[in-house]
């Protein structure tokens, strides 16, 4: 498991690079399809394969309740359940845990949590949501930590921040003393904190530098926070974390935080939206945003995205596609959902091209012009 830098952009902070794992070669910058609970939501895994995925994620939180990890181990880890023999990262739960925030509690040992499925009472620790993810059998496994809300104080992100430092020092124990690991290598990843104040994101960064490791995660952002406050964290960090290591922005963004955060030198990015608004009929192109539900397109016959390298948005027209959402077909959650990601796919391989040739710049602010620019 390593990562080397390719090419970096003549202005700014954008560079290509190649993650090396087990289940193959990933190419940065990369968006990583979320499929949470071992599925991306309507795309079946050979759909995922056609539209250029190199990773897909899954939820530690969500794996671990159902159907469980002895079961997902029985049929020979992650990889063999859901049929995807490429690279899988495992989100470690906490960012589950900050959502169930009326539904748990944290001390130092870990967090005592109730299921959203039951109510019954579950608790992780370091150790074990460590373990859950190496019986999972993912090739990049996150440290376990504390996501803060936002806004939040500054006494509660400086605790929060060193409660996540010590999680992380009792992951990477856990990892080198574990029984559960796979026959190949798999990557504990640790995750910078610190809220927005920028002396903790500092302090974090520098931490979190010191573990050596190939991938660092930048955590606690997207959160509700404005983009201009993420841009200054993310750049703050960035300065900080190694320039040989990758960088992951977890949960980071619509298509324009993504692109300007490859221009602070964030090498990888997992974002719900793409699947999640396409299954409200936003669709996301080149030209801007597309409300597939808005009268205006009952009788536009022209293919939903004909310039992008997806076969269903040069096939099915906007006519069609609304027609379907109106109707409450779910073959339209399919189509948007393709479409999307494979828009998102599409974007961030292309930035990458934009890098090795050296005008990833001036690509960048033409792109950002239109992206959200509403149709």
């Amino acid at each position: 498991m390593k990562f080397h830098v390719q090419r970096s952009a003549m202005e700014g902070d954008a560079r290509a690079g190649m993650i090396h794992t087990a289940h193959g070669d990933i190419p940065t910058p990369v968006f990583m399809p979320v499929g949470t609970q071992g599925t991306v939501k309507y795309v079946t895994q050979g759909e995922l394969k056609e539209l250029g995925a190199d990773i897909i994620l899954g939820n530690t939180y969500h794996l671990y309740l159902r159907p469980g990890p002895e079961l997902i181990d029985k049929a020979g880890g992650l990889h063999q359940f859901i049929q995807w023999p490429q690279a899988i990262l495992t989100d470690s739960g906490g960012y589950q845990v900050y959502s169930l925030s009326q539904m748990r509690k944290i001390s130092e040992e870990g967090v005592r949590f109730r299921s959203h499925i039951d109510g019954s009472i579950h608790f992780f620790t370091p150790e074990y949501a460590t373990d859950i993810q190496l019986q999972l059998g993912a090739d990049i496994i996150m440290a376990f930590d504390e996501c803060t809300p936002y806004p939040c104080s500054y006494e509660y992100a400086k605790n929060s921040m060193q409660l996540t430092h010590k999680w992380l020092d009792r992951c990477l124990a856990q990892m080198s003393s574990s029984n559960y690991g796979k026959p190949y290598e798999q990557l504990m990843v640790p995750i910078v904190q610190g809220s927005t104040y920028a002396d903790l994101r500092v302090e974090s960064a520098e931490y979190v530098s010191q573990k050596a490791t190939p991938i660092n995660a930048i955590g606690g952002l997207s959160v509700g926070e404005p983009s201009a406050e993420m841009y200054e964290m993310t750049h703050a960090v960035c300065q900080i974390l190694p320039k040989d290591k990758a960088r992951y922005l977890m949960g980071v963004g619509t298509p324009v935080n993504i692109l300007e955060c490859i221009d602070l030198g964030v090498d990888m990015f997992d974002c719900v939206m793409p699947t999640r608004n396409a299954r409200h009929g936003m669709l996301f192109t080149r030209d801007g945003i597309i409300n597939i539900k808005n009268a205006k397109w009952k009788d536009d016959f022209s293919p939903i995205d004909e310039r992008l390298p997806c076969k269903l948005s040069n096939t099915y027209t906007k006519a069609y596609l609304r027609h379907l959402f109106n109707v409450k077909e779910a073959l339209g959650c399919t189509i948007a959902s393709i479409h999307n990601l494979t828009f998102y796919v599409w974007l961030v391989k292309t930035a990458r091209q934009h890098i090795l040739r050296g005008d990833y710049k001036s690509w960048k602010k033409e792109m950002v012009k239109s992206l959200e620019r509403r149709l």
